[in-house]
């Protein structure tokens, strides 16, 4: 029978099948080589290598990354989907996060959609996204304009629940030091001024704020410098604080309010303090509700049905959250542990390289690329997204 004449959502799944064994051979590379954000060296030379062979021209080094990358079919008139692979893993805990499986997944969707992509008069990219868990490679990606003309930037994420969008909220780090006088705390105590009282009070005062948060913002601290001698009053002490919020909005109120508290703490301690942002700004995401549907669509009938997420639960942050300030968006999460667990966990870990992980990768490769290939067939549905997220953009996202 003449290829052409099959159902295309049939000759999807039949190539993530005929694929399955070959992706699962990379995840699995992946899983057991984790490397570091900024540091996905072999990973990221893996999956090019795998584009190319398949008639993919492959650009590296995009946004001046080392391990970022941008794979190309297509070069028409119609629309443009990016399917976003990430491949980062974490200090100690490996693919905890499972981004062995969204590597996976996305490099099974255009695989399996290449030939078909190539006959929409669309463009179809897979964007190499180093570093979501420590720096935000995507926020690199998005402001050199990898992004730029991208009608659809679709991507899936393991968890515990099977859900239509991920409840992202904005994120950012702080480092905030503070400055006394050290003194020997029997002969000289008082013309010390202890630097580490500041940063114990600042702990306080930030753990009294947390108590009036609203929902989906929090601020978690670690002391980076604390002291070198029990016989030395601290003359620099210095903590590094998380802080997220609902929306990026909020997370910029919630950024002022800390930095209040420590000078507030400066001005009673005697101290001086320095506040400085770490690293880039992650967005609160915005799921494209049109672009999201096509994808659930997709998923029910592989016989995954997925819900909206559960009022008040939030599950993180993620640079997924800049790409969606600029384009539409998905950002679905598939199970692969049930929900009394949770990622960045060692039980986490081994599930993204076993049978649940697969069964997981191949679903989202088979729903990602369905979803790629609507959006490439039909400009109408990207005017439908474009729509959406401008309407979202209009309410404030």
């Amino acid at each position: 029978m003449d290829p052409n004449l099959i159902d295309p959502y049939e000759r999807i799944g039949a190539s993530v099948a005929g694929l399955s064994e070959r992706i699962w051979e990379v995840s699995r590379a992946l899983h057991a080589n984790p490397e570091l954000s900024y540091h996905e060296y072999q990973a990221a030379e893996l999956l090019c290598g795998e584009l190319e062979r398949a008639g993919f021209h492959v650009q590296r080094q995009v946004a001046s990354l080392e391990t970022s990358f941008v794979g190309r079919v297509g070069n028409g008139d119609g629309p443009t989907v990016a399917l976003v692979v990430e491949y980062d893993a974490l200090p100690g805990l490996g693919h905890a996060c499972g981004h062995n499986l969204i590597a996976g997944a996305g490099l099974g969707a255009a695989l399996a959609l290449r030939d078909l992509a190539a006959g929409t008069g669309g463009t179809l990219l897979v964007v190499g996204a180093p570093a979501e868990e420590d720096g935000g490679g995507k926020i690199a990606e998005v402001e050199a304009g990898v992004f730029d003309g991208v009608d659809a930037a679709l991507m899936f994420h393991p968890g515990v629940h099977n859900w239509s969008w991920a409840p992202l909220t904005a994120m950012v780090e702080m480092r905030i030091s503070f400055h006394g006088r050290a003194a020997h705390p029997t002969g000289n105590p008082d013309d010390g001024i202890d630097a580490l009282d500041a940063l114990i009070r600042l702990f306080n005062s930030l753990t009294a704020l947390g108590k009036n948060l609203p929902s989906g913002s929090h601020v978690q601290g670690i002391v980076t410098e604390g002291g070198a001698a029990t016989n030395i009053i601290p003359d620099h002490t210095q903590g590094r604080f998380g802080l997220r919020a609902l929306t990026t909005a909020g997370l910029t109120d919630l950024v002022a309010q800390v930095t209040d508290h420590a000078e507030q703490v400066a001005r009673a301690t005697g101290t001086t303090v320095t506040v400085a942002q770490e690293g880039a700004t992650y967005a609160h995401f915005r799921s494209n509700p049109v672009l999201a549907e096509v994808f659930t669509r997709h998923l029910d009938r592989l016989g995954i049905p997925a819900t909206e997420p559960e009022p008040g639960v939030f599950l993180g942050s993620s640079d997924i959250g800049n790409v969606s300030t600029r384009v539409p968006t998905i950002h679905p999460f598939l199970r692969i542990l049930p929900p009394d667990h949770g990622d960045h966990t060692p039980q986490f870990a081994l599930a993204a390289g076993d049978e649940r992980g697969r069964s997981a990768m191949l679903a989202a490769a088979e729903a990602l690329a369905c979803t790629a290939y609507d959006v490439l067939s039909d400009p109408a549905l990207g005017r439908r997204g474009w729509s959406a997220f401008q309407a979202q953009e209009s309410s404030g996202g």
